[in-house]
């Protein structure tokens, strides 16, 4: 089934001055250029003006006490597991994101503003996946086991291709949202990539490392993060309007039918972290054991789903850790920047409201 042309698709072939109520998210016409001005999806622009005051590079943060301590006998074998695994997750699933956001997301959403918030967290990811790179050359670790474990370790390996499998249509080169069930896909892919794989298989492993941090062990490690998690924080945010956008401009994608689907999704994904937390805590550290995680994916979930317009599943009550949101609160950490090698004036204009 085609989706019908809309009167608010834009005409560049007239020479008349594109309109901010013209503007689309997906399915625009306009073939010409990224025309930014008039904005429309002013949420966009702000959150491009977050992710760049959040601005930072894994070089500027030093590794020496890292490996000190990495080469000491300070941590268990089972504190080195926690992080071996979540160095091996995360290298691989930086670069998934990075080739969804590129090879699909990018080409379908047709919003210039939506675009240029895009191009930052392409270059985010970018930061990212250098960081893995950073810390495993400073740690002097085995990089083939590093960046293999996805295909080495169960609990890696299944959610990454969890994940392909809800990326996979809309990286087809054949791929067109200008169908409904086209439409619907990539809905459905927004959904697995900023609900589900930043919003809820990241989360675990960012407790886990900012854990020891909080406990001033492998606090470069920590520091790099946070950096990580406060762009992930942008991502989500914005990844939950372009959703909530998408399903306002098109509500006949909302049937209660996909929302069943989506929730089926968000169950799948819940059981294969926990089993994933329980893969890199086999015998629990300090602070941390599989129950306290399946508590804190519960919530997590819970609040990702409210944010679409879909009720809690798991009927959470409270965060079993707290002070991740502090994490996330710049207000309560006024100089968190103080650290770094270069002073960046914007990262006062934070907001992560």
């Amino acid at each position: 089934m085609s989706i019908p042309s809309v009167d608010s698709q834009l005409e560049t072939g007239d020479g008349s001055r594109v309109k901010a109520s013209e503007k689309r998210l997906v399915n625009c016409s306009q073939v010409d250029v990224n025309q930014l001005m008039p904005l429309k999806y002013h949420w966009a622009w702000e959150h491009y003006l977050n992710g760049c005051a959040n601005h930072w590079m894994p070089t500027e943060v030093p590794m020496t006490k890292d490996i000190e301590t990495w080469r000491s006998d300070k941590l268990t074998e089972d504190e080195r597991l926690v992080i071996m695994r979540n160095l091996g997750f995360f290298s691989t699933a930086e670069s998934l994101v990075g080739n969804n956001l590129v090879l699909a997301i990018f080409k379908h959403v047709t919003n210039a503003e939506c675009r240029q918030y895009l191009l930052r967290q392409a270059f985010e990811e970018a930061v990212h996946s250098h960081t893995f790179l950073y810390v495993v050359e400073s740690l002097g670790l085995n990089e083939g086991e590093i960046f293999n474990m996805y295909h080495e370790v169960p609990a890696i390996t299944r959610k990454d291709e969890f994940e392909m499998r809800l990326t996979a249509e809309v990286l087809s080169p054949d791929f067109s949202t200008n169908t409904y069930e086209g439409l619907q896909a990539f809905l459905k892919n927004l959904i697995g990539y900023y609900i589900i794989m930043e919003g809820i298989f990241f989360y675990t492993g960012f407790v886990m490392v900012l854990s020891f941090h909080r406990r001033n062990l492998m606090t470069g490690i920590g520091e790099q993060f946070q950096y990580i998690l406060r762009d992930e924080t942008v991502h989500l945010n914005f990844g939950i309007d372009l959703i909530n956008g998408i399903k306002a401009e098109n509500p006949d994608l909302w049937t209660p039918e996909f929302q069943a689907e989506i929730i089926d999704l968000i169950k799948q994904a819940v059981e294969l972290e926990i089993e994933y937390a329980g893969d890199c805590l086999p015998n629990g550290i300090l602070g941390l054991n599989r129950d306290l995680f399946r508590d804190y994916v519960h919530y997590v979930a819970d609040r990702r789903v409210e944010r679409i317009g879909l009720p809690k599943q798991f009927d959470s009550k409270t965060n079993p850790f707290p002070w991740m949101s502090e994490t996330m609160d710049l207000a309560k950490e006024k100089n968190f920047f103080e650290t770094r090698v270069t002073e960046y004036q914007s990262s006062g204009a934070l907001n992560w409201d």
